[in-house]
C-alpha cells in the first residue's frame, strides 16, 4: 500500500528493487535480515536524524511513522538472530502480489484483482473458522444501521444535559423535523408515493368496507417498478404508503420531540444530526455537541477485525467536520468583535482550527481524532487484533497525498486490546469481593492495585496528548510508552494471581499459571480501560458477539460470577459484560440470535436486560429466502437499548421480516416498530409484532385463560401428529406419512411428534387450529422461528370448550377436507438419511391446500371476534413467501 503511493523512495517498485539489489551487492538470502530488518526497526521506527548514515543509504527517503506497527515481534524479539528466510520467498510473494492492484482510496471494489484495506477484513472474517468461532462477516448495512441508532442518540442526550434550551421550545432542534418531514424519511419509503394509486388498488382501502377480503385479493399482485420497491407486491405497496403518511403526519404536526421517536419511527437519523450541526444558531449548542463528539467513547467488546469501529468512524466524520465547520462560520461571522463579544466560545474555537492546522490536512485531523479518541476494541484473538490497527492505520495513510506530509502514526495499541473479553475483573469493587474473607492478607496489594491503576490511567493519558502535541522525540515517545506497558503489566500479574486463585488454580508453580493465563487470556477492564471505567464506562457499545455453545468451549476457558451462565450461550456472556462496562444512560447495540427474544433457556438474559435497560428495540431477521450473513444458518436479531436502570422497561418490536437478495438495500430503510406493551409478552418471549394490527389480534388471542395443550391428553385415543421442521407452513396431520425402506418396511421418524385428545371433535378442531395461518403467526411470533417445539404447541391460547356445537362442526368438516387434500396433493421422494439410508418418503404441499386454510382462518377469526382487516392480515400473512408471489420467491413446502 505504501509503495504504491510512492511513499518508499518515490518507487513503485520499491520493495522487488532493493531486493535486486540486495541479491546484487549482499548475495543470497540477505533481504529479511540486511534489508527489511532496517526498514522496519530503523527507517519506519525512527525520524531520518537518528537514523545511521548506513541506513540513510540503504533506504533512501522512507517516512517516520511510528505507530506500532513495525515494532519486532515478539518472535524477533526471542530469535532474531537466528531467523533466515530465502529470497525465494519474497519473489513468491511479490510475484503474487503484482496479480492485485491495490488502492487506498475508499472507491467500491470493481474486478476480482482490486485490493484496499477493507478487504483485509473481509480476508480475516473469512479465514476465520465461523463455526468454531462464530465470527461472521458483517455487512455494512448492519454496521451502520446498528452505529447510527447508537452512537447519535448519546451525542443528543449529551448534548441536550449541557445546553437543555436548544432542545426545547419553539424554536428547538426538533423543529428541523416539522419544516421538511420528507427530508428525515428514507427515499426507500417514500417509493412512488407522488403516483396515484390504481383505482381497483384504492378500492380496498378503508377498514369498514364491504366485502374487503375479496376488495383486496387483487393486492397480492406484483405492483410496478414505478410504485413499488423490488419483488413488492400490492399489499406491501399500500402498507408502507401508509406507514409513510402516518410518520410524515406526526413530523409536520410536531409530535416527533427526542432522539429516541428518531429510532421507533427508522428516521434518516444521520441526516438529522448534520443538519442539527449545520444550523446551530448560537454557540452554546454547538460547543455541546462538540464536546460530545470529541469525547464519546465506542466499544466493539469482540472487535474482530474492525467492521463495526468503522462503521463508528464513518458516522462520527462527517459530524467532526459539521462542527469544525460551523466553528469557521461562527469566527467569520463574529470576525475582530468575537474576542470581545464571545471571548470564551472564540478562543475555543481558535483552539480547536489550531490544531487541525497543524495536520497535513483536515481530513487527516478528523479521522486521528477519531481513531485516537473515540475507538476502542477487544479481541480475543491477536490476529483479529492485529488487522484492526493496521486498516485504522492505512485510513490514516490514504488521507495523505504528498510523503513530506506524513506524520507519524497514532499508536493505537491502548485503544485495540487482545484479551478474553469475558475473564477479568470489570472494577476494583470486584477485586475487593473475591478477596474479602478469604484473602485479607492481600488488602494490602488490592489497595495497591487501585494506587497503581489510577497511576496508569495518567500515564495513559499523558500518552494520548503525547500523540496530539506531536512534540515529542520517537525515543521518548518509545520510553512513554515501554514504561506504560510495564506499569500495565506489573498490573495484569497482581490480578491475574488473584483472579486464578478464584478458578482454584495453583499459583505457586508458574507453569499452572502459565497455563492458565494462555487458555483464559485474563482481560481486567478498570486497568486496560482505567480512566473510562472510572468516568462510569462506556457511552456506546456496538458489535457482533460470537454465536458459540459455550460447552464447546469449557476445555478452552470457563467464565463464572454471570448470571447469564445458565444460557449456555457466548453472545449471552458479552451481552451481560457489556452491560456492566457500559455507562449510565450509554447506548448499546449488538446482532444476536433470535433465541435472545424467543426461547426459555435465555430467560435470564432478557430479565437482565429488563432490569438495566429503560428503552429497547428488537428488529428479528429470517434466514430464508435470504439471510443477514452468508453461511450462518441462524435467524437473528438486532437489539438497540438505553441503559436506564430502575424504571419500567419500554420495549418497541418489528416484524419477523423476510426477504429476497434483490430487496436487501431497502431491508433496513422500511423498518417499522410497534410499542410492544407488558401483557403482550407471552411464555416469557418478546412479540415479534411490527403494526397495530399484529397488536390487536395479539391481544385477542391472548385473551383465552385456557390453553390446547391443557386440553390433550397423554393417554388419548385421538392422535394428531406434527413435524417440527418448517419453513412457510405448519405440518399437522392426522395420520404418520408414509417412510418406507426399499423393501416396503415402514420406518417413523424421530421428527415426528403426537399429541392426544380423549375426543374426536377435540382432535380434529385443534388439527384445523394447528394447521391455521394464525397458529403460523403465533408460532412465528413468540418462538425461535427453527422448531416447532412442545411450548408453542402446548401453549397456543384457546379453549375448546368455549366452542358451540356448530363451530365445532364446522372445523371438523375443514379438518377432513384439509386432511384429503394434503393426501391427494402428496408426493412420495426419495431422501438420504444417516441413520437409515435411502428411504421413500411422502412430502406435503400445504400451500395447494391454501384456500382451506383461509376457510378455517375465517371461523377462528369469527370465535376471536376479528375485524375484517384483522383477519386480511391473517389471511395474507407472510403471503408473498409462503405463496411465492413475489419475483424470484418460491413457495415452500
Amino acid at each position: 500500500f505504501l509503495q504504491k503511493k510512492h511513499f518508499l523512495d518515490n518507487a513503485s517498485d520499491y520493495l522487488k528493487n532493493k531486493l535486486a539489489y540486495c541479491k546484487g551487492e549482499l548475495g543470497r538470502d540477505h533481504y529479511y535480515r540486511d534489508f527489511l530488518c532496517p526498514l522496519f526497526f530503523e527507517g519506519f521506527a525512527k525520524q531520518r536524524e537518528e537514523r545511521s548514515a548506513k541506513a540513510r543509504k540503504l533506504l533512501g527517503e522512507v517516512p517516520y511513522l511510528n505507530g506500532g506497527i513495525f515494532m519486532r515481534h515478539q518472535i524477533e524479539t526471542l530469535h532474531g538472530k537466528t531467523i533466515e528466510i530465502p529470497d525465494e520467498a519474497f519473489e513468491r510473494l511479490f510475484a503474487f502480489f503484482d496479480a492485485y492492484h491495490w488502492h487506498l482510496d475508499e472507491r467500491p471494489l470493481r474486478r476480482d484483482n482490486e485490493i484496499n484495506p477493507d478487504v483485509l477484513g473481509y480476508i480475516f472474517e473469512k479465514y476465520v473458522n465461523q463455526k468454531e468461532m462464530g465470527a461472521y462477516y458483517t455487512k455494512e448495512d448492519i454496521t451502520g444501521y446498528i452505529g447510527k441508532n447508537t452512537i447519535i442518540p448519546f451525542l443528543f442526550d449529551a448534548a441536550r444535559e449541557k445546553c437543555k434550551i436548544a432542545f426545547e421550545g419553539d424554536r428547538s432542534v426538533w423543529r428541523l423535523l416539522q419544516e421538511d418531514p420528507d427530508r428525515y424519511i428514507y427515499d426507500a419509503v417514500m417509493k412512488g408515493i407522488e403516483l396515484p394509486l390504481p383505482s381497483e388498488i384504492a378500492d380496498g382501502l378503508g377498514t369498514n368496507r364491504p366485502n374487503l377480503l375479496e376488495r383486496r385479493k387483487v393486492w397480492n399482485k406484483p405492483a410496478p417498478t414505478e410504485y413499488a420497491l423490488p419483488t413488492e407486491i400490492w399489499r406491501e405497496v399500500v402498507a408502507r404508503r401508509g406507514r409513510y403518511e402516518e410518520v410524515r403526519g406526526k413530523l409536520a404536526n410536531g409530535e416527533v420531540r427526542s432522539i429516541n421517536d428518531l429510532i421507533t419511527y427508522n428516521l434518516d437519523i444521520r441526516q438529522f444530526a448534520q443538519d442539527v450541526i449545520e444550523n446551530c444558531e448560537g454557540p452554546e449548542l454547538l460547543v455541546a455537541l462538540w464536546k460530545a463528539v470529541e469525547g464519546v467513547t465506542v466499544l466493539d467488546p469482540t472487535c474482530g477485525s474492525g467492521a463495526f469501529l468503522f462503521a463508528a468512524l464513518n458516522i462520527l466524520d462527517p459530524l467532526y467536520e459539521a462542527c469544525l465547520e460551523r466553528m469557521r462560520f461562527f469566527l467569520e461571522e463574529w470576525g475582530e468583535g468575537g474576542r470581545k463579544n464571545h471571548p470564551n466560545y472564540s478562543k475555543q474555537f481558535t483552539e480547536v482550527l489550531k490544531r487541525v492546522d497543524s495536520h497535513p490536512n483536515y481530513r487527516y485531523f478528523v479521522l486521528k481524532s477519531i481513531i485516537v479518541n473515540n475507538l476502542y476494541g477487544v479481541d480475543i484473538m491477536d490476529e483479529a487484533v492485529e488487522i484492526c490497527r493496521l486498516r485504522l492505520f492505512l485510513k490514516l495513510v490514504a488521507q495523505i497525498e504528498c510523503v513530506d506530509d506524513i506524520e507519524p502514526l497514532p499508536d493505537i495499541d491502548f485503544n485495540i486490546r487482545a484479551g478474553n473479553t469475558l475473564v477479568g475483573f470489570v472494577s476494583l469493587d470486584e477485586v475487593r469481593k473475591t478477596q474479602e474473607g478469604k484473602f485479607a492478607l492481600w488488602e494490602d496489594e488490592v489497595k495497591k492495585v487501585e494506587e497503581e491503576a489510577e497511576i496508569a490511567d495518567r500515564a495513559f493519558r499523558n500518552f494520548q496528548e503525547m500523540q496530539t502535541r506531536q512534540e515529542m522525540m520517537p525515543s521518548h515517545f518509545a520510553e512513554a510508552k515501554e514504561n506504560l506497558h510495564n506499569r500495565l503489566k506489573e498490573l495484569r500479574d497482581k490480578l491475574d494471581l488473584f483472579l486464578a486463585a478464584e478458578y482454584g488454580v495453583g499459583t505457586k508453580k508458574r507453569g499452572v499459571l502459565d497455563k492458565w493465563q494462555k487458555s483464559h487470556q485474563p482481560f481486567h477492564w478498570f486497568i486496560e480501560f482505567n480512566g473510562i471505567l472510572h468516568k462510569g464506562g462506556f457511552d456506546v457499545i456496538i458489535g457482533n458477539p460470537p454465536y458459540i455453545e459455550y460447552r464447546n468451549i469449557r476445555n478452552e476457558y470457563k467464565v463464572r460470577s454471570l448470571r447469564t451462565e445458565a444460557c449456555g450461550d457466548l453472545y449471552a456472556f458479552i451481552l451481560e459484560k457489556s452491560i456492566s462496562v457500559l455507562s449510565d444512560s450509554g447506548r448499546c447495540g449488538l446482532i444476536v440470535p433470535v433465541s435472545f427474544v424467543s426461547t426459555d433457556g435465555f430467560a435470564p438474559l432478557r430479565n437482565l436486560v429488563y432490569e438495566n435497560c429503560g428503552q429497547n428495540w428488537f428488529s428479528t431477521y429470517a434466514m430464508r429466502p435470504s439471510k443477514l450473513f452468508n453461511g450462518a444458518e441462524k435467524h437473528l436479531c438486532i437489539w438497540v437499548a438505553q441503559k436506564l436502570r430502575n424504571r419500567l422497561p419500554a420495549v418497541f418490536s418489528t416484524k419477523y421480516n423476510r426477504w429476497s437478495n434483490a430487496e436487501r438495500d431497502g431491508l433496513f430503510s422500511i423498518l417499522r416498530y410497534v410499542s410492544v406493551p407488558a401483557e403482550a409478552t407471552y411464555m416469557g418471549s418478546i412479540p415479534k409484532i411490527g403494526s397495530e394490527i399484529e397488536r390487536s389480534v395479539l391481544e385477542k388471542i391472548l385473551s383465552s385463560r385456557k390453553h390446547l395443550g391443557d386440553q390433550s391428553t397423554p393417554k388419548g385415543r385421538y392422535v394428531l401428529y406434527h413435524t417440527r421442521k418448517l419453513r412457510y407452513f405448519v405440518q399437522f396431520i392426522d395420520r404418520p406419512p408414509m417412510m418406507t425402506e426399499d423393501g416396503g418396511k415402514s420406518r417413523v421418524t424421530s421428527e415426528l411428534k403426537e399429541v392426544r385428545f380423549s375426543k374426536c371433535d377435540d382432535r380434529d378442531a385443534a388439527l384445523a387450529i394447528y394447521c391455521s395461518t394464525l397458529f403460523f403467526w403465533y408460532f412465528l411470533v413468540f418462538s425461535d422461528c427453527r422448531n416447532l417445539n412442545k411450548r408453542e404447541v402446548a401453549a397456543f391460547p384457546f379453549d375448546l370448550g368455549s366452542l358451540n356445537k356448530s363451530f365445532m362442526t364446522k372445523l371438523s368438516y375443514l379438518t377432513q377436507i384439509l386432511m384429503e387434500n394434503l393426501q391427494t396433493n402428496s408426493q412420495t421422494r426419495m431422501m438420504e438419511y444417516e441413520k437409515y439410508g435411502s428411504l421413500r418418503v411422502q412430502v406435503f404441499a400445504p400451500r395447494l391446500s391454501k384456500t382451506i386454510l383461509d376457510e378455517i382462518d375465517k371461523v377462528l377469526a369469527t370465535h376471536y371476534a376479528f375485524t375484517d382487516e384483522e383477519l386480511d392480515f391473517v389471511i395474507n400473512y407472510d403471503i408473498k413467501y409462503r405463496m411465492g408471489l413475489g419475483a424470484g420467491d418460491e413457495g415452500d413446502e
